[in-house]
Parts: structure tokens; C-alpha cells; sequence
């Protein structure tokens, strides 16, 4: 199996940040990106919806021949994939916000967590909260309306800007030395919030992690590619592909599929 491909699936076109790291780590690999852009957000859908969601989404890259599934979306990861485990016998790789550096490393004792609401309302994430920001002061804030300006292409809009400043307007009082990203979308937004936080703020995702853990994965079970090849890297989206081929600069095929 080691030369079947790995899948990703996300709400949309967030997850591509996750992709990003995976390739650049392991570049030898043949990857499927599923963007289930026509359902983005997920964020504020039931526990119940996005389930359904995720399931359609890994059976689809299953019968693609996908040896290892990574969940791409932190709100996926949070609602279903303790059920993707159970019922699928395939390895997952799921996103959570990066709560633990955060609060090991700083020095203020003030973090914020940009997410959505399905993120910071599920048992997972309070769980992870719990284990390592006990003694941290922790500013969560929802980022409602993010998601589908970026599925937008609207990077660097005023709307942007605005949403940023009201979110961490907060965060900067609170005298935060660290933002987490709590949502794969959000790690395109770097840009707009280093002119908006103060220069001692550290931002950080998840990114790295995933793809690091990806590689452990792959190397424990033995499916490692290491044909000297190629890699196959197909993208998939149910939405506009128009933003997906901008945000990957064109440099690989994206495909409509209606799914």
C-alpha cells in the first residue's frame, strides 16, 4: 500500500495549509484533496451534520484507494473523528488547536485561541484546554464570518481587516503572548494579523505537527512511499475551483466533483 495515496478532506480550502506542510515533508507522496467547499463552514453546523459530512467524505477517498486519511478541519477533528476510528480500519490524522505550546511557552500566562464554534465547544477541545492551560488565562474567540470570506478568495479585504481587529481587540488587553489558529483556514490570515498584534505575539497553527505526526504514522504502519517518483496530486472541490487554483498558485490539477 505504500504508494496508494493520502487523503485530506476540510470544509474547503483551509485545509490546503495542512496540505502544504504534508508535501513539503514528504514530497515523494501521492495525495487526494477533497474541498467539501459547498457545506464550508463547518463551524457552525450540529455535531450530527458534520458527521454525516466527514463519513461521505472518507468513504469517498476510501474507494480512491487512500492509505491513511488526514482530517484537514479542526472542526471535523473535534466532532467525528473519535468516529472515523471506530468504524473505518484505516489510520486518521486529525487537527487540533496548538494549545499545549502555547501555554508551556508563555511568559505572560495570557493566550487566544481564534476558532469556530464547533471547535471551541466540543469535549475534545475543552479536554485539551483543561489538560494543559490550567494555569494559563485563555481568550477564546469564535471567528464567525472568517471562513467564507477566505472561501471568497477575500484575503486582504477591509471585511477582513474589520473582523480581525473586533476579534482580537481582547486578546491584546488581555496581554496575549501567543495566538492559536484554530481552524486550518486561518493560518491565511498571518499576514493581516501580524499588522494588527504587537510585535511580541507569536502566532501559531498546526500545521508542522500534522504533517510531522503524518510521517510517524506512515513510517510505524510501514506504508511509507518511497518510490523515487513523480508524487500524483489531485485536488477535488464541490465549489468554486477557481479560489482552490489561486490559493495552490496553479502549480497542481483541481478538478470540480460534485460529492
Amino acid at each position: 500500500m505504500s504508494n496508494h495515496p493520502i487523503g485530506i478532506f476540510d470544509s474547503g480550502i483551509g485545509g490546503t495549509s495542512i496540505f502544504k506542510e504534508i508535501h513539503a515533508l514528504l514530497p515523494l507522496e501521492n495525495i487526494i484533496y477533497l474541498a467539501d467547499s459547498a457545506n464550508a463552514p463547518y463551524g457552525n453546523k450540529s455535531r450530527e451534520d458534520i458527521l454525516q459530512l466527514s463519513v461521505k467524505n472518507t468513504e469517498l477517498l476510501i474507494d480512491r484507494g487512500c492509505k491513511l486519511i488526514v482530517v484537514a478541519c479542526n472542526t471535523a477533528t473535534t466532532n467525528a473523528i473519535a468516529y472515523l476510528r471506530q468504524n473505518y480500519n484505516i489510520p486518521f490524522i486529525g487537527i487540533e488547536p496548538a494549545i499545549k505550546p502555547a501555554s508551556l511557552n508563555s511568559r505572560s500566562k495570557s493566550i487566544g485561541i481564534l476558532a469556530t464554534k464547533g471547535t471551541l465547544s466540543s469535549a475534545l477541545f475543552h479536554k485539551t484546554s483543561d489538560l494543559y492551560a490550567k494555569d494559563v488565562k485563555v481568550i477564546e474567540q469564535v471567528g464567525e464570518g472568517l471562513v467564507p470570506l477566505i472561501e471568497a478568495g477575500q484575503l486582504h479585504s477591509q471585511d477582513i481587516r474589520d473582523l480581525l481587529k473586533k476579534f482580537t481587540l481582547p486578546m491584546i488587553k488581555a496581554e496575549i503572548d501567543y495566538l492559536v489558529l484554530g481552524c486550518t483556514h486561518y493560518p491565511y490570515l498571518i499576514p493581516e494579523l501580524k499588522k494588527i498584534l504587537p510585535s511580541h505575539v507569536t502566532i501559531i497553527d498546526s500545521g508542522l505537527a500534522v504533517a510531522k505526526q503524518t510521517e510517524t504514522v506512515l513510517r510505524t504502519k510501514q506504508i511509507l512511499n518511497n518510490e523515487a517518483s513523480t508524487p500524483k496530486i489531485e485536488f477535488y472541490s464541490n465549489g468554486d475551483i477557481s479560489i482552490l487554483k489561486k490559493i495552490l498558485n496553479n502549480q497542481f490539477p483541481v478538478s470540480y466533483l460534485n460529492f
